[in-house]
């Protein structure tokens, strides 16, 4: 059983690279190659192929979301929690494949139903939990919003979209550091807060000492 559940993660995987290749249309042939097998063998282990995709897409997304929730689930001041996760929605770069495989989703969401829902899914989670962020920075008086903290949150969200697109498509003047950095200056403005600005690895630094 745990060797077929790992066949299984191995082909998840080997599919969201063929969507990324080749788009939401991937044919079988083409996962099969990027797995290294046979299109008989997945067809064992899915026979139906569209699941095989849709399960691709679903754990493509938890990087965005159940991730995040996961890394800064021990940071305990507002402010550093909502810079890093600003710092976790924006791709390193256009070879990401995760994002790559976003875009194509995106594409055919207007095609897709179950492709739509997830979409849909994912960006109420995200927005679920900026919201959640910004509503305890309330409450422990770090932030001060300028507008309600769902119309916030859904901004967040769009940016990290929008400039995550550009990134994909190699704009010449925007990368990582200047999307993360665009994207703060608006959070800073939105929260009336003096966010941290995260490294290039991602990590925050803490902007006053856990004592205080």
């Amino acid at each position: 059983m745990a060797r077929k559940s790992e066949r299984k993660a191995d082909l998840i995987v080997a599919a969201q690279r063929a969507i990324a290749e080749h788009g939401s249309a991937v044919r079988l042939n083409q996962i099969a190659e990027a797995a290294g097998i046979s299109s008989s063998a997945i067809l064992y282990h899915y026979p139906d192929i569209d699941v095989l995709l849709v399960e691709a897409n679903r754990a493509g997304m938890e990087r965005f979301y159940n991730e995040r929730l996961n890394m800064i689930a021990s940071i305990t001041d507002p402010a550093e929690r909502l810079a890093l996760t600003i710092s976790l929605g924006v791709p390193r770069g256009a070879d990401d494949e995760e994002v790559r495989l976003l875009c194509s989703l995106g594409g055919e969401a207007a095609r897709n139903m179950i492709y739509a829902v997830l979409l849909t899914s994912l960006y109420d989670r995200q927005v679920g939990m900026y919201q959640n962020i910004l509503d305890l920075g309330v409450r422990q008086e770090v932030f001060t919003l300028a507008q309600d903290s769902l119309t916030i949150a859904r901004n967040l969200v769009a940016l990290e979209d929008a400039y995550g697109y550009r990134i994909m498509a190699k704009h010449p003047t925007l990368d990582y550091a200047s999307a993360v950095e665009l994207i703060l200056d608006y959070a800073r403005l939105a929260t009336a807060s003096a966010l941290p600005a995260p490294n290039k690895s991602g990590h925050v630094t803490p902007i006053r000492s856990k004592e205080n």
